[in-house]
Formats: structure tokens, C-alpha cells, sequence
């Protein structure tokens, strides 16, 4: 049956809000009114009344004061020639890795990097996949490119019946609203997230009771759950009384974004457009359950929820509901993987994350607002961040994750490699101690025996 068991994702419905898109408002919307599309920024609502985002919907936050960037009258044109020069390349692309040879040179990719990419491709369930190699080997289209491979891969533009053309502009839509200034929540976290979540849909006790909804759902979910991050957490938006913190009251507001931002691509592009219509709200509706469950401020409730369904030994994947929790698990396990991975790669996520970290500690410096924690550079080194993070929060639920998925192989890989990095970071921590306090020694050596010259 095309229609579907509606969860409850938390959604919140306004029925009075004000949404501005510069000279353009909604005031007090008629939650019956038919579908009301706007092309550009502009929100869109579908037939279930559900608004949507799309992209552009923050007032840009000034990362001028920290870095020089083009005249902003350029931007908009550069970002339209940048969209359609990159569907051609990801059109090119895609016949190459199903085969079709090119009828013309386009010379946008490199033939031996596109082989790679191929080999690559080919190995996209293993634990040790290097998406930062597979970016560069893609000219920057990892999201795009893997997307499209996984959702051949499983079947699913068969299963649906999706159209290539639509698929790949709603792809390359995903991939461009993420923004690629952000040191970590870029294009190339969404992708690593969802090579992590393929790997994790595959994992016995899951695969056998999914679905090509399921898969869909699943694998959508991790490549738009950060669309659109501004580079900013919650808490800087609410200081900063940003609209979008007052619009969902500061409950989740960049995963609310990240979700209506996702059913605004989905509608423009016409993906599922196809579809019963009752089958299209419950996707929206699941994703919106999928994504608000990466909220991190969340991750007690889904924590104490999983420890008992474990300890209980009551969760059964036939029933929908625990079903979907255990994809919302899985999704959040991916979100928060980097500690999981080789020491290499987890190395340069978590350095990436500090330095993002850090940037919003420098722009609350400039705006005279308190340093926010994690965000001083000064006294929150990378690794005793790295350390706080992999004990409090990746441990707790990856544990949990192991109990479930009763040590498979990929579990006991990704318990290994976390064992292994905190150990490392220890290991920097200790040293960068041990550096200062033989800092803080000569310093105090030298005011002696400055002190003593003086006295003779």
C-alpha cells in the first residue's frame, strides 16, 4: 500500500507567524489554502499544509570580520553559472560510472581521477572509506556523486521510478545549499555521513527487515540533515535573536531548518511529484523525524529510550515505530562517527570541527557576547574537546549501537578505532601539558635569574 503509518516527528505547527523573505510576508497563513509555491528563497507550502524552507532563508551571518570575500552583488550570479555548469559535470559524470562513454570531450574531469572514483565507488561499504580522497577525485562532488550511487546501488530510481534529470537537480540543490566556507558542516560531511549510514543500513540485524522506503528515507535523511548550517549552534542564533530561533522557539532550529529546507528541494524539484500524495507527506513527515533526531540536545532521551528496549529486550524491527527508532539511532550513530573512524580521517574532522568552533568564539568576541563552551581558542584545545566529546557522547550511544547490532564486525572496527584515537588524544593532551608547564618553568627561571642580575 502506498499509504503509510504517519509517525509523530514533534512537528509544530505555527498558526500565526509572520515569514519574511525581504519584502515578502506571510501574515496569519489559512492552514486549508491550496499549494503556494515561490520560486527563489521563498517558502514553500505543499497540500498537507506543511511549510518549507529553501535556501537562502538565513539573513546571511557576516563572516567578513574573520575572512574577505567577493563583492556580494557577484555572489548570486556566480552561484546560478556554478548550478548549471555543475549538473552538466554531474551528468557527464554519471554516464561514465554507469559505463556510457562520453559522445563529446566535455575535459571537465580528469580520465584517471574519474577511474578512481569508479574504484572507489566500488568499495562504498567499507568502514575505511576515504570520502576527503573521494572529494578531491570528484572535482567537489562527493555528495552528488555517491548519492546517485548508493540510490542505484539499492535499487531505489527503479523501485520509485524516479526520473535521472529531477533526481539530479534535487542532488545538486542538496549538495550546493550546504556551505562550503564551514570548516565541518559542508558538503563533505553530509557525504560522510551517508557512506556511515549505508554501512550501518547493512548491518544484519537491520538489513533483513528494511524496506526501499526505508533505505530511501534513511540515506536522504544523512545527506540533507545539516543543509543550509550556517556554521553557528542554536544557542548563538537565540542570543542573536536570529527569526529562525523565534520562528521555532528555540526548540531544534537548525534541525527544523535543515528539514523544511529539505521538503522545499524535494517540491521544487518535483522528485516525487509522481507519487500518491498521502505516500509524499509521510515521507516529509519522516524525514522531519529522522533529521530532528540529530539535535544533540535530544541525545539523553533517545540514549535512555535505547537502553531500555535493550535491557527490556522488547524491540522488534517488524513493528514500524521500533523500526524507525533504530533508524534514528542509526542516523545519529552516523552523525557522530568521526571518532570511529581511522585516526587519520578522524584526526581532520575533529581538528575541522574545532576550527568551526572556534570561529563563532571569534565572531562572539567581535560582537562583545560571552565565549560560548568549546568555542575559546585560548582554553578549549582540540584535544581535550576531542576527549570530553568521545566520553560523554560518542561512547554512550555507540555502546548501545554494539549491544544492538550484537558485535558485528563493522561494531567491533569502529569500538577499536574509538579505543585507539581517545587514547591518541590523551596521549597530545598529556604532551601539550607537559609543554607548558616546561613553559611556564623557563618563564619562571628567567624571572629568577633576571631577579638575581638585578640584586648583584
Amino acid at each position: 500500500m502506498w499509504l503509510l503509518n504517519t509517525r509523530s516527528t514533534g512537528l509544530q505547527m505555527h498558526n500565526k507567524q509572520t515569514l519574511r523573505r525581504g519584502a515578502i510576508s506571510f501574515d496569519n497563513p489559512d492552514q486549508n489554502a491550496p499549494c503556494v509555491r515561490m520560486l527563489g528563497n521563498a517558502r514553500v507550502r505543499g497540500q498537507a499544509g506543511l511549510l518549507s524552507e529553501r535556501r537562502g532563508s538565513y539573513p546571511v551571518i557576516d563572516f567578513r570580520l574573520l575572512n574577505t570575500t567577493s563583492h556580494s552583488g557577484e555572489i548570486g550570479t556566480k552561484k546560478r553559472v556554478k548550478r548549471l555548469l555543475s549538473f552538466q559535470r554531474y551528468f557527464h559524470a554519471s554516464r561514465l560510472l554507469r559505463g556510457i562513454g562520453p559522445q563529446t570531450c566535455l575535459h571537465l574531469l580528469d580520465e584517471d581521477y574519474l577511474g578512481q572514483a569508479r574504484h572507489m565507488l566500488s568499495k562504498v561499504g567499507r568502514w575505511n572509506f576515504d570520502i576527503f580522497l573521494f572529494d578531491r577525485l570528484t572535482n567537489g562532488n562527493s555528495l552528488v556523486t555517491l548519492l546517485c550511487h548508493l540510490f542505484n546501488l539499492h535499487g531505489l530510481i527503479h523501485h520509485f521510478q524516479l526520473d535521472m534529470v529531477k533526481l539530479h537537480r534535487f542532488l545538486v540543490m542538496i549538495q550546493e545549499d550546504y556551505h562550503s566556507q564551514n570548516p565541518y558542516h559542508n558538503a563533505v560531511h553530509a557525504a560522510d555521513v551517508t557512506q556511515a549510514m549505508h554501512c550501518y543500513l547493512k548491518e544484519p540485524k537491520l538489513a533483513e527487515f528494511l524496506t526501499p522506503l526505508d533505505i530511501m528515507l534513511g540515506l536522504t535523511a544523512a545527506a540533507a540533515h545539516d543543509v543550509d548550517h550556517p556554521g553557528v549552534n542554536q544557542p548563538f542564533l537565540i542570543k542573536t535573536k536570529h527569526h529562525l530561533a523565534s520562528l521555532y522557539q528555540n526548540i531544534s532550529v537548525l534541525e527544523n531548518h535543515h528539514w523544511r529546507s529539505t521538503v522545499g528541494m524535494l517540491r521544487e524539484s518535483g522528485l516525487l511529484a509522481h507519487l500518491p500524495v498521502e505516500m509524499i507527506q509521510d515521507i516529509e513527515q519522516q524525514l522531519g523525524s529522522l533529521i530532528l533526531a540529530t539535535d544533540i540536545s535530544r541525545q539523553n532521551e533517545f540514549l535512555t529510550r535505547m537502553k531500555t528496549h535493550l535491557d527490556n529486550r522488547d524491540l522488534s524491527l517488524e513493528d514500524a515505530d521500533h523500526k524507525h527508532f533504530i533508524l534514528q539511532i542509526a542516523l545519529k550513530c552516523a552523525d557522530i562517527c568521526n571518532p570511529c573512524r581511522v585516526w587519520n580521517m578522524s584526526k581532520q574532522w575533529s581538528e575541522k570541527v574545532c576550527e568551526e568552533f572556534y570561529r563563532q568564539g571569534d565572531l562572539e568576541q567581535r560582537f562583545h557576547f560571552e565565549v560560548s563552551p568549546l568555542c575559546n581558542q585560548q582554553k578549549d584545545t582540540v584535544p581535550s574537546i576531542q576527549i570530553g566529546f568521545m566520553s560523554y557522547i560518542v561512547e554512550p550511544l555507540f555502546v548501545e549501537w554494539s549491544r544492538f547490532t550484537e558485535n558485528t564486525p563493522l561494531t567491533i572496527t569502529m569500538m577499536s578505532h574509538l579505543c585507539k584515537n581517545k587514547a591518541r588524544w590523551r596521549g597530545l593532551l598529556l604532551k601539550q601539558h607537559n609543554s607548558e608547564d616546561n613553559s611556564a618553568q623557563v618563564n619562571e627561571d628567567k624571572s629568577r635569574i633576571s631577579q638575581e642580575v638585578e640584586h648583584q
